[in-house]
């Protein structure tokens, strides 16, 4: 638990990943993000055994509100993904102030460059200083196609 700068009142902020709520945080993915939807729990569980985790949680009582996960090899390069917050809590800040919390959680290992994508947020990650890539063209990405038939 940390003090979190803009997180409102009655919320903590923690990179403490036995905190994480992964049934919950399992079913927000799954079910109402669109990056994630249909992500079974075990590709779930190894994503998150890969990564370092983070929540945000109510203080009263102790129910996760909010997620983000960051893949990085904690020296020159990080990842940010799965930045969920709870609809019951939406537009009180709770997101924008736990991924500045993850941004500062960052700060001290050297990491270089956090990246992140998103299809709808870009004014949100802007306000923490996210900016488009400089040199696009120099970034590629190589796609599997899923059992499924799908890429991602």
């Amino acid at each position: 638990m940390t003090d979190t700068p803009g997180l409102p009142e009655g919320y903590e902020f923690s990179a403490d990943t036995d905190r994480v709520d992964v049934e919950r945080v399992h079913r927000w993915l799954s079910t109402d993000a669109y990056w994630a939807t249909g992500r079974p729990l075990d590709q779930h569980e190894r994503a998150m055994a890969g990564s370092l985790n983070f929540g945000v949680y109510d203080t009263v009582n102790g129910e996760q509100v909010a997620y983000a996960r960051v893949v990085t090899d904690q020296a020159l390069f990080a990842w940010l993904c799965d930045v969920y917050v709870d609809p019951s809590v939406r537009g009180k800040g709770v997101g924008t102030a736990m991924v500045g919390a993850v941004r500062e959680h960052l700060r001290p290992s050297g990491v270089r460059r956090v990246l992140l994508a998103t299809h709808d947020a870009h004014g949100v990650y802007a306000k923490l200083g996210f900016a488009p890539l400089e040199h696009p063209d120099q970034w590629m990405a190589l796609y599997y196609t899923s059992p499924e038939g799908h890429s991602g």
